[in-house]
């Protein structure tokens, strides 16, 4: 088995990403009334055959922690072709969706959004519980972020657990 990885730009790479997207089920998640931010950039893994198999969106953005301006990075729409499942492609893309944050070098930290059911992955790989509180824009406004529990990844500082976290923008 060969795969081949791209970080590619988020909106350039935005159709493709879709397609699998619509490939990974008819089952509309409960957060699909959540409006959420397009991926600043884009890992993609593909079979050998060419066909796109993973994909995980990057994110940075500047927000406020406890009130104080900090970089960030973020990882979301995590999403792998049903018939490619329990192969390790979400943790490479994982992987990889990581270390273009530290090669970007300006998130200090990263935050991803999961659903119960993901907890043990994420956690195994490193990502811990934040527990504070976090806002985000939707189009009503600010909003308390609750769809999804907060998990954060040291970059170049220790990720607060903590504490009230404002995406200042919509989340991922």
């Amino acid at each position: 088995m060969s795969i081949e990885i791209d970080i590619v730009n988020g909106e350039a790479s935005r159709q493709r990403a879709e397609e699998l997207f619509g490939a990974a089920g008819p089952d509309k998640p409960f957060w699909v009334h959540i409006k959420s931010a397009s991926a600043d950039l884009r890992v993609l893994i593909e079979a050998d055959d060419g066909t796109l198999v993973c994909h995980a969106g990057v994110f940075f953005r500047s927000a406020t922690w406890n009130g104080q301006k900090v970089h960030i990075g973020g990882v979301g729409a995590i999403v792998t072709r049903p018939d490619c499942r329990r192969r390790g492609y979400a943790g490479i893309a994982l992987g990889a969706a990581v270390q273009t944050m530290r090669d970007h070098d300006a998130a200090q930290f990263a935050v991803l959004f999961c659903e119960p059911h993901l907890f043990e992955f994420y956690q195994s790989r490193g990502w811990r519980p934040f527990t504070g509180d976090i806002y985000v824009e939707q189009p009503t406004g600010r909003v308390r972020f609750e769809a999804m529990a907060p998990f954060v990844f040291d970059l170049k500082r220790r990720a607060p657990e903590r504490g009230t976290l404002d995406l200042c923008g919509l989340p991922w």
